[in-house]
């Protein structure tokens, strides 16, 4: 019979914890916030009641990109922002902190009530699924919303093959 230390033991236990953990998006921190800004399909500024500003990138989303300064956006850029603003612009929203992103920006799900906001772009065909990055328990039902978009033609996939992906269009454009 194998003898294992104690240390070694709790050390082995502490990884399995931590790569179960890995494998789900679990909150860092809840915070509830009004949107002050909608800077484009997926990334917002929001302010805690008290006084604490936030940049937030939605999590497990990517919207079509903006026209930023002399660089051009893709088609249904300005259409996502405006949608975003339509669901969140000035309102109360809950945030669930998953990361903190390489711009720190907070990357999270929002909540307007019950309403899971990420999804909802991605149901109306104003965001893609990032599946490069979504894990559960959000993974199966973004993409599916995804597929029920691309489906019935719903926002960037009424574009069938000129869609290009957002990450795409950013490497295309060098930025």
């Amino acid at each position: 019979m194998i003898k294992i230390r104690k240390p070694l033991l709790w050390f082995l236990a502490a990884m399995a914890v931590l790569g179960a953990v890995a494998l789900h998006a679990a909150p860092i921190r809840t915070v509830t916030a009004t949107i002050t800004k909608i800077s484009d399909g997926d990334t917002v500024q929001a302010i805690t009641p008290e006084g604490t500003k936030l940049k937030v990138r939605l999590y497990g989303i990517d919207a079509p990109e903006t026209q930023k300064g002399n660089k051009p956006g893709e088609p249904f850029g300005n259409a996502s922002k405006d949608y975003l603003a339509s669901l969140i612009s000035q309102r109360s929203v809950r945030v669930e902190i998953l990361d903190i992103d390489r711009y720190r920006r907070m990357v999270a799900i929002l909540w307007l009530a019950e309403r899971n906001v990420n999804q909802e772009m991605i149901a109306a065909g104003m965001a893609e699924a990032y599946v490069e990055y979504l894990k559960k328990p959000y993974r199966a039902p973004f993409i599916q919303a995804e597929q029920e978009a691309k489906a019935q033609g719903r926002g960037v996939w009424s574009q069938g093959s000129r869609y290009e992906r957002p990450s795409q269009f950013r490497k295309r454009m060098g930025s």
